[in-house]
């Protein structure tokens, strides 16, 4: 499954202002929300961070990659968000969260959801593509930049 299925241009927002974890967990709840029949961005946040409890998802180099699982989910969805600054995100290297990419997956998924996880780890560890990320201006540069990432 490619990352451009599970995303669109209305799930990513640029220059988003959020001063904690938690409202940035809300921001891109909102973002996930979106076209949810079933769900709304309480639900999606409280998934999010009912996870988080378990231990941080922030992997390093300001990215965080919160998911959650959902009851009344029947397809995976993903959002993203690139913050005009960082915050605390108590990542495994203490670095500040800058870019986060959210997953929300069906509560019975298993093998996709980890696959998507470790692509999505991949290609955040790429320090060009990152920097990249952090330079777009708009939503659809963003996207385009997923996008064109997908592609190689």
């Amino acid at each position: 499954m490619q990352l451009t299925d599970l995303l669109t241009e209305e799930r990513i927002a640029c220059h988003v202002e959020a001063h904690s974890k938690k409202r940035a967990l809300e921001e891109i709840s909102e973002l996930l929300s979106v076209d949810q029949q079933y769900l709304s961005s309480a639900d999606i946040f409280e998934s999010l961070l009912s996870r988080e409890r378990l231990g941080s998802t922030g992997i390093g180099y300001g990215v965080a990659i919160p998911h959650g699982r959902l009851k009344n989910s029947d397809h995976t969805s993903g959002a993203f968000i690139q913050l005009k600054d960082g915050v605390d995100f108590d990542s495994i290297d203490q670095n500040p969260v800058d870019l986060l990419f959210a997953l929300v997956v069906p509560e019975e998924s298993t093998e996709d959801h980890l696959q998507t996880l470790a692509e999505l780890a991949n290609m955040f560890n790429d320090e060009e593509f990152r920097k990249h990320l952090r330079q777009a201006e708009t939503a659809q540069d963003l996207f385009q930049l997923i996008k064109d990432r997908q592609q190689h």
